[in-house]
């Protein structure tokens, strides 16, 4: 009797361990799913919608060069519509699905929020981490004194886009107007293009300094006035979303004369916005433009992009997406898992190619990419142009990546 269930206990275990080989290969053979949350509806979602595109046209690239691990990446998008809160149940849903990657562009407040939320998740759950990929909420902020070993930031941050910004200014542009939206980020541009143009152009007065309720503004008239009448020579301003293209489109509507330094006017509905009154008149702090594959010679990646254009009606602005996926695939592959611990170790300090053959490093102290900028002049003679407006992006400046090496105040903590 006791041999029988000596034997019966075997087996059950036999079969168990079966069972569980069985569940383990299943899941390494599984897709490596990544949570994308961004606004998909309401006054931002055009934004949400573009990025989304994009992102699939990367994963198609990335997935036909083997994915990460022997396995393919999967998208999972999630509408936030814009606020924290729905941002924080997508990372719920995330985490309840087992995934290893959050990302999420659109918003420092939800970007604040998500660093806060999956701090919590990863102290409560050691056994179910996640990694949060940050491809664009940029409030200098959090990769300084909120940063976070589990958040990832792969866009340059407001500090960077505003020196960046504030270098480009010639020396005859002496007064300035800043309108910026009410919020982390908006509050984090007006700060550092504050703090930059004292540092770096003390002639310069600032004569008109301004928030806008995020998304509010219908009518931007009132504003493009007071801007005539400030004197200003030139508008710095960091909005994105209807924020920038109402903005933009006030002003060439009503013959505003004066140069515009943005940081998202080459995004959709910039072009259309600007039109052909705006030839040599804005210019975009970016990581990327479409001709610049052109002007470098990069024949590979003007055929790649060329190709995004052919089946999209919006320019392709999103080299930087396709970098966060590249560090991913080399990141999972050097750690040899997708566990967002191993991988998460092994992106610290990791330095990669981009598209455009620029060395660029995720930086070990804080986890702020480092690399390369440009800024672009919407002006005519260009071989691609922009939202068939007959004008496109020209670069004026290109930004290497140690000249974005700005210092941090990080003090990260790291996991035990």
């Amino acid at each position: 009797m006791r041999q029988l269930k000596r034997l019966i206990c075997l087996l059950l275990a036999g079969v168990l361990t079966l069972w569980t080989g069985i569940g383990t290969v299943g899941a390494q053979q599984g897709t490596i799913k990544v949570m994308y949350t961004d606004p998909l509806s309401g006054p931002f979602a055009q934004v949400g919608d573009q990025n989304l595109q994009q992102f699939k046209y990367i994963l198609d690239y990335i997935n036909g060069r083997g994915g990460a691990v022997g396995r393919k990446f999967e998208l999972v998008s999630f509408d936030n519509k814009s606020q924290p809160s729905e941002a924080l149940l997508a990372l719920k849903s995330a985490t309840d699905q087992n995934m290893p990657v959050i990302m999420q562009c659109s918003g420092s407040n939800i970007a604040a929020a998500l660093i806060e939320g999956v701090d919590k998740h990863n102290e409560r759950n050691p056994n179910n981490r996640i990694v949060y990929v940050n491809c664009g909420a940029v409030a200098t902020e959090l990769t300084n004194e909120k940063c976070s070993y589990w958040h990832f930031r792969m866009d340059a941050h407001v500090g960077m886009k505003a020196e960046t910004m504030v270098r480009a200014l010639p020396k005859d542009v002496t007064k300035v107007y800043l309108l910026n939206q009410d919020y982390l980020f908006g509050q984090s541009v007006q700060h550092d293009v504050k703090a930059f143009l004292a540092k770096l152009r003390p002639d310069v007065k600032v004569v008109g300094d301004e928030l806008i309720p995020l998304g509010k503004v219908k009518d931007f008239s009132p504003y493009i006035t007071k801007i005539k009448a400030a004197g200003a020579q030139a508008l710095l301003t960091g909005n994105w979303g209807p924020d920038m293209t109402l903005l933009i489109k006030s002003g060439m509507d009503s013959g505003l004369d004066i140069r515009y330094y943005t940081m998202y006017a080459h995004l959709g509905g910039g072009a259309t916005a600007i039109g052909p009154a705006g030839n040599g008149k804005v210019r975009s702090v970016m990581a990327f433009h479409e001709n610049i594959a052109v002007e470098t010679g990069k024949t590979d990646t003007e055929g790649w992009t060329k190709q995004f254009r052919s089946s999209h009606d919006f320019d392709f602005y999103a080299a930087g997406f396709r970098t966060i996926f590249e560090f991913l695939q080399a990141a999972m592959n050097k750690a040899g898992s997708a566990d967002p611990v191993k991988f998460a170790a092994a992106l610290e300090g990791l330095t990669i190619t981009d598209m455009l053959g620029h060395q660029v490093t995720m930086r070990k102290a804080d986890h702020q990419i480092l690399s390369e900028y440009f800024v672009g002049v919407f002006s005519k003679g260009v071989k691609y142009d922009s939202e068939k407006t007959g004008l496109g992006w020209k670069t004026e400046t290109t930004v290497l990546p140690k000249d974005l090496d700005q210092p941090n105040t990080c003090n990260m903590k790291r996991p035990s």
